[in-house]
């Protein structure tokens, strides 16, 4: 039976802390981000202009179909930015694309009757959607924003690679000065399950109220 070392969790608890919070500052930062440019790419595909689905549709399926480790690699190598930075801007170009086909869908699930009586009381097609429909679309589509939200946390493990400051990158380092694996990167595994329990949770508990709001 594996009996995990705790003296390693102990001995190295200020490095593991450093870790969990450049993760949740990553995080935070990244989630706003990608909610922000998922929202725009997600009205862009639907917007009464060709060009703008166009644009959005590639946009897409572009970035959702190669891994975020070469996204990562084309900003940090291609563009030539520092690695915190082009870290950040992977996950947040990686991750949109996925929030905005789970908001289109909540967007095409309204009903095309509320966008033409919006109109009808002269609004704008902006301020219909930004009024009217976008809050009730992404009322609908909380459950899969809530599981993107949870990919991105445990995707922030990339910046181990090119920049680090989170749990992985100072789980590597742990490993490599206690040549430990197993007991190091499963203390690792608790961290994240305290980042993304809470918020799966969250997620959960905001879907039913919301649903008791219909």
């Amino acid at each position: 039976m594996l009996a995990l070392d705790f003296s390693i969790l102990v001995d190295h608890l200020d490095m593991y802390l450093e870790g969990f919070i450049g993760t949740i500052r990553i995080s935070l930062l990244t989630l706003v981000g990608s909610f922000l440019l998922g929202t725009f790419i997600a009205v862009m595909r639907i917007a009464p202009l060709k060009p703008l689905n166009w644009l959005g549709t590639a946009y897409v399926e572009f970035v959702r179909n190669i891994p975020l480790l070469i996204i990562a690699f084309m900003f940090y190598f291609g563009a030539g930015l520092p690695g915190f930075l082009a870290g950040s801007l992977a996950l947040t170009v990686y991750t949109a694309a996925f929030i905005a086909e789970a908001i289109r869908a909540g967007i095409l699930s309204i009903d095309k009757g509320q966008m033409e009586a919006a109109r009808s009381s002269g609004l704008t097609y902006g301020q219909a959607m930004r009024l009217i429909i976008l809050p009730q679309a992404i009322k609908i589509v909380i459950p899969p924003l809530g599981n993107q939200f949870i990919n991105l946390v445990k995707n922030t493990s990339i910046l181990a690679v090119i920049a680090g400051g989170e749990l992985m990158y100072q789980a590597d380092l742990i490993s490599l000065a206690t040549y430990v694996v197993f007991d190091v990167y499963s203390f690792v595994a608790v961290f994240y399950l305290i980042l993304t329990i809470p918020l799966s949770l969250g997620v959960g508990y905001l879907e039913k109220r919301l649903a008791k709001s219909y």
